[in-house]
Formats: C-alpha cells, structure tokens, sequence
C-alpha cells in the first residue's frame, strides 16, 4: 500500500490571526498557492488515495480541501492527528484500519487472516494523511522504523510503500513545492 503524509501549507502567525488559539490559524496566500502546486503533482501522479485522514485543525482542514478539490475519496477528520499527536498511536490505528480493509468480509467474521485481496489490489490502495509538523516528521520515522525524522517543508509531502504484513514501510521520497519550481 501506498501511504502519502502531508504537511499543511504554510499557516498564519498568531499575530496575524489575532488569536492564541494554535487550532485556529488559517492557512496564508502562500500557503494555498503551495498546496495547489502539490494538489497539481498529486493529479499528475495519478494519485488518489483510498481514504484521506486529516487533522481537526483549520489549516489542515484548508489544505485538504485544496488537496482532494479534484479527487474521489474518503475524508476523515481524526482528533488525534494534530501537532502533538502520538506516532505510535497513529502506527497502530493505521495497521488496524489495513487490516479491515484489505480483509474478506467472510474472514472479518471469523477473524482468518486475509489470503483472497491480491498483492496488486493492495498496491494500488493508497492513503494521505494530512497533519503538522513535528507530528509528520515522527510519524514517517515511526512507520519506517527509522531513527530519522525527515523535516517537511510547508505542504510537503512524503511517500512511503507500506507492507501492511510486515506493518511497515520505506521511504520513496519527500517533495516540497520548491522542488515543482
């Protein structure tokens, strides 16, 4: 499976938004212009996640309007996905929100492991999980089972072929709106 985490476009400063309230800062001018440049490379790659997950907060929110504006695709909000949310935690729920998809419904009832969703289907089910800094750069490390947790540039975007057998994956790639300049 393909999984695709995404930093949201750059965000107004408190100063600008008047307020204290970190959940609440919306995305700038350059922020929405850096996210239309990453929705662009995601159209020109063909990729349109399975589901999308996404933080509560209005930034995130913004940038995955923006994002799927041209997709077919299923959007959840997920509180716990926000800056100071827990790799491990998300580690574990996307291993068990695998393990309901790629499961026959007959082996969901019996709790038999999935043998009939071929390689191929899930290689083409894909998922973009939309967050924040510091949380993107755990999480990366936490799926990859790396020590290194790559910084994201404002709407950058990380690419990670997942094993859903062996719970996790490597890193192909992160891309940021400069480098589509």
């Amino acid at each position: 499976m393909q999984v695709y985490i995404m930093r949201h476009g750059e965000a107004q400063n408190f100063v600008a938004q008047g307020s204290r309230d970190d959940s609440q800062r919306a995305l700038t001018t350059q922020g929405e212009f850096e996210v239309k440049m990453m929705a662009n490379w995601l159209q020109k790659m063909k990729i349109n996640p399975t589901q999308v997950f996404v933080s509560p907060y209005i930034r995130a929110q913004q940038t995955c309007a923006i994002a799927t504006s041209m997709m077919k695709t299923a959007i959840t909000t997920l509180d716990f996905i926000t800056p100071s949310g827990d790799a491990k935690q998300v580690h574990d729920f996307i291993d068990g929100w695998c393990n309901e998809q790629f499961s026959a419904p007959e082996q969901k009832k019996t709790g038999q492991q999935a043998t009939t969703n071929s390689d191929a289907t899930i290689q083409e089910q894909s998922l973009l999980i939309i967050s924040h800094m510091p949380f993107v750069s755990y999480l990366v490390a936490q799926l990859t089972q790396s020590n290194n947790a790559p910084i994201f540039a404002t709407a950058g975007i990380a690419h990670i072929d997942y094993d859903i057998e062996k719970m996790q994956g490597t890193l192909q790639r992160l891309i940021s709106p400069i480098e589509l300049c």
